[in-house]
């Protein structure tokens, strides 16, 4: 076979890689430098970086009053909670709110399903993080059957009536990221929970009941997407099977998705500490916690 024939043989390849989502870049090369782990060096100094301009992000929605939603989704073990703590791991939390949704009540249960999020939107000048959010009905209650095939369906066709109404009527600005695990992936993350006591509580019954449903979970997040990806609020898909780069990729994908200025700061200086005057240190005992570090 010729050079020629080669090139071309190999391109028809890869574009048919890149169209079953198999490929980020041009090569598969630049596939598989894209898979290697990034050193804990290199992603503290990178997040150093992000977590400055989080807090320069902060600043700007205070002073001009925003309203911000982020939506997290993903199957367990995606590395949702990770990310969201490296978001919120140098703003306050005043700002910064993150929001986790047990199980519904069974009074919640009787109400208008998207009622009971409603109490946590923004005000302005706050930033509102869904772990997890109105979504569990196109995701985890379509897939354990908590939910019925009619209850899913309206969900699905009034989630983007109802995003519409949040960001053109409400002037909330709602990002939506899909974190996508490998399966072998999500299968070591999920084992380390069983075996690293720091885990343990992370895994539930409802994590080892949705483990053996991969493709129920891959065909109700396909059609998740083919429903709800819409203009004025489009799903952002990114990979975290590297745990470090995919909480880089999401901090710098929201830093540019919300234009923001870095604000100016006045000099600031420590004032001149009081003289002691009268004060006399207290002669009664202080109980100190033992010193075992």
């Amino acid at each position: 076979m010729s050079k020629k024939k080669k090139s071309a043989k190999k391109g028809k390849s890869n574009a048919l890689a890149q169209a079953a989502g198999l490929l980020s870049g041009p090569t598969l090369e630049a596939a598989a430098v894209a898979t290697k782990k990034m050193s804990n060096k290199a992603y503290l100094k990178e997040l150093g970086k992000l977590e400055a301009e989080l807090v320069h992000l902060q600043e700007w929605v205070v002073s001009k009053g925003l309203k911000v939603i982020i939506v997290f989704e993903g199957r367990d073990g995606a590395g949702k909670g990770g990310t969201i703590k490296a978001i919120t791991g140098r703003v306050s939390p005043r700002v910064f709110r993150t929001v986790a949704l047990p199980a519904p009540t069974d009074r919640e249960k009787t109400q208008m399903y998207l009622q009971r999020y409603l109490p946590h939107f923004p005000a302005a000048g706050e930033v509102v993080i869904f772990d997890r959010s109105w979504y569990n009905r196109a995701g985890v209650e379509r897939v354990m059957g908590f939910a019925s095939d009619e209850q899913v369906q309206d969900f699905l066709k009034g989630a983007p009536l109802f995003e519409k109404l949040m960001v053109s009527k409400n002037d909330i600005i709602l990002l939506k990221y899909w974190l996508e695990v490998d399966i072998d992936e999500q299968t070591r993350r999920l084992e380390a929970r069983i075996t690293d006591p720091r885990k343990h509580w992370k895994l539930s019954p409802m994590d080892l009941k949705s483990y053996s449903r991969w493709y129920d979970y891959s065909r109700a997040r396909d059609d998740m997407f083919e429903a709800t990806d819409s203009e004025w609020a489009p799903w952002h898909a990114a990979r975290s099977d590297d745990k470090k780069r995919v909480r880089l990729n999401i901090i710098k994908h929201i830093l540019t998705s919300i234009p923001y200025e870095v604000p100016k700061r006045a000099k600031v200086t420590l004032p001149k500490r009081q003289s002691a005057g009268k004060y006399q240190e207290s002669d009664r005992p202080v109980q100190y916690i033992p010193e075992v570090f």
